[in-house]
């Protein structure tokens, strides 16, 4: 007898890969949330960028950009000191394809209501490709409010930080055809903690608002330092400051920026993230002296909205691979997609992204609102903490609970998961903690109890619509009563102002089988502590083929 080699190279059974599909047209909830929000005349533009970011091809950037490290280069082979960071070309290709759609620009060059919105339905789109390069492109996109504290400041950058030019070239920013900025705020000693840095800036000669400095001190953590600027904190002679630091002198030489290391990251690792010294350093005080947190703190606000909108992304991507997955993977004779329990993880799931998708869009619809309306300029500062806290944690939990859906093939670095996952804890750190932002809002209602009331008025358009949700913003009021203990209490007032909201956005705007199941799981108990123990009766199948993206081939 003849005996045939078993044949192990023979595969079923396995998905295909989730590519060459549009990442804008099959995620409902940006392309109703792009039309609803005043953005329908950036759809053909970010259903372009869509349709880039779902192609193989870049999808295979992003994982390039992951796969090889940055390299730090401190000197040349002549010995000079260089400071610079090499990157895959991967990298530059993608940070290309950003500049050239506008997501470091589009709201400060673009007149038309609904910018802030248009740019938040890009963002999704690219973040969804590599969260690396997301950072250099919203430190940009928030740098032009801080410049405003300078009118010649803003003059000199503002044009190379919303050029739609990438220019990745080693050279002065006024040689070049567009410029990145970046930021450093934090040092080893203090972290969020601010006021404990340690990093001087002496006058070189008169001082004052757009003078120049010398700076003396350290970052523990500077980002991008591969930007043509960045946007410091040190403390002048009136107090803690903030400056704009250029990588080259006016003289054109090379700024006394000194790279030290490069982090070694749990995730992001296309992106470079360092610490640095400063030995005397030229830098320009940007506004007042001493006025330095209040000066930065616009370029905070617009970078915790990026968070906002990066974790959803984050989210988003693992639910779409998640029902991808399911829908073509067979287990005990039937597709995942098919079985009950499967069902009850992957629509909790897609519950929490879509809820998450839909307050970082309105957040972003209420920075296009808040210049001339000073109710959404309330609420959009209180909510920006909100919505940092909450959708930033929650995505870390759907991330995992979406791997979990894969298996194995989840777990190894080959696919997408290991990824998401390795990134999705970034944005609840980045730019203040959970606790910072319950201390930021707290900070807010004690600055302006008018927010509170502003807060409610919001509330108020979706009351009526279900006596649940009616009782869970009554049960709200009533926490707010109290103010002992209000700190230690304050992660679940936060907690419950996010679900609060996240509910009436959805009773107002989405399917009502997607408001039902949200109020039902998530105000009025029908959920256990993990994904997928929503109570039975609701539209499971619904849930998951709204939030599964479909390839032609499906």
């Amino acid at each position: 007898m003849t005996h045939r080699p078993y044949r192990t190279h023979e595969v079923s059974n396995q998905p295909p890969p989730l590519e060459d599909y549009n990442v804008f047209a099959a995620d409902a909830v940006l392309v109703e949330g792009l039309k609803r929000w005043g953005g329908a005349w950036a759809e053909r533009e970010i259903s372009a960028l869509g349709e880039d970011c779902g192609r193989a091809s870049t999808i295979l950037r992003g994982r390039q950009a992951n796969d090889f490290d940055p390299a730090l280069k401190l000197f040349d082979r002549f010995g000079h000191r260089i400071d610079e960071v090499e990157f895959h070309p991967a990298w530059h290709e993608i940070m290309a394809s950003a500049v050239k759609h506008r997501m470091h620009s589009l709201p400060w060059i673009e007149k038309r209501a609904g910018a802030h919105v248009a740019r938040a339905a890009g963002y999704i789109c690219r973040h969804q490709v590599d969260e690396g390069t997301s950072c250099p492109i919203t430190m940009t996109f928030a740098a032009p409010p801080a410049l405003a504290a300078d009118a010649r400041i803003m003059a000199e950058w503002g044009p190379r930080l919303m050029s739609d030019r990438y220019d990745a070239r080693g050279q002065p920013a006024a040689k070049k055809t567009g410029a990145l900025m970046g930021m450093g705020m934090t040092e080893k000693q203090g972290g969020s903690d601010v006021r404990s840095n340690t990093t001087r800036a002496t006058p070189i000669g008169k001082g004052g608002p757009g003078q120049p400095y010398e700076i003396v001190g350290h970052k523990w953590f500077f980002s991008a330092p591969m930007c043509d600027a960045f946007l410091i904190l040190a403390y002048a002679p009136k107090g803690l400051s903030c400056f704009l630091l250029p990588r080259w002198t006016p003289e054109g030489e090379r700024n006394a920026i000194r790279i030290q290391r490069l982090k070694g990251k749990l995730g992001n690792w296309s992106n470079a993230s360092s610490e640095v010294e400063f030995h005397g350093a030229w830098a320009e005080l940007l506004g007042e002296e001493g006025r330095g947190v209040a000066t930065i703190i616009e370029m905070v606000r617009h970078t915790r909205l990026d968070c906002c909108l990066g974790s959803a992304a984050t989210l988003r991507q693992a639910i779409a691979q998640a029902t991808h997955h399911c829908s073509h993977r067979v287990a005990f004779q039937r597709r995942l997609v098919d079985q009950p329990l499967m069902q009850n993880v992957l629509a909790d799931i897609a519950l929490e992204s879509e809820a998450a998708s839909t307050l970082a869009l309105w957040l972003a619809h209420l920075f296009d609102r808040a210049p001339a309306e000073p109710a959404a300029q309330r609420l959009s500062r209180l909510m920006t903490a909100v919505g940092k806290y909450w959708i930033c944690k929650r995505a870390i939990h759907g991330v995992a609970e979406a791997l979990e859906c894969i298996g194995g093939n989840g777990y190894v670095e080959e696919g997408p998961m290991a990824r998401l996952y390795r990134d999705v804890p970034l944005n609840s750190i980045w730019e203040g903690s959970g606790n910072v932002q319950c201390l930021d809002l707290l900070r807010a209602l004690s600055k302006d109890p008018e927010t509170l009331a502003v807060f409610y008025a919001e509330l108020a358009e979706a009351e009526g619509r279900d006596g649940r949700f009616d009782a869970f913003v009554v049960g709200l009021k009533d926490e707010f009563k109290d103010f002992d203990d209000l700190e230690a209490r304050s992660r679940a007032l936060v907690e419950r102002m996010g679900l609060a909201m996240q509910a009436a956005l959805l009773l107002r705007h989405a399917p009502g089988f997607v408001a039902e199941a949200f109020v039902a799981t998530r105000l009025a108990g029908g959920r256990g502590m993990e994904f997928g123990t929503m109570v039975s009766g609701l539209k499971t199948v619904q849930l998951i083929e709204r939030a599964r993206p479909k390839l032609a081939a499906d």
